[in-house]
């Protein structure tokens, strides 16, 4: 299980950096007053901050339950 709980970290990782990486797309083809491209940065902005939540909140949730244990830095 926390094997599975790791892969899904690491999506959701992933997830985050693409969806930013649109974002950084329309926030560069966007020029003055283009409301279509400013929608589209606003929904991939809006995607990366619920997949934010959601990650934070898994790990919380794996830590809670001992699917994830901190580890010494030795």
């Amino acid at each position: 299980m926390p094997n599975l709980i790791r892969l899904i970290i690491i999506g959701l990782l992933i997830a985050i950096v693409a969806s930013l990486g649109t974002a950084l797309l329309h926030l560069s083809r966007g020029g003055q007053g283009s409301e279509d491209e400013s929608r589209k940065l606003l929904r991939a902005l809006t995607v990366r901050i619920s997949l934010s939540l959601a990650l934070f909140a898994l790990v919380m949730l794996a830590w809670y339950f001992g699917l994830l244990q901190p580890h010494d830095l030795r």
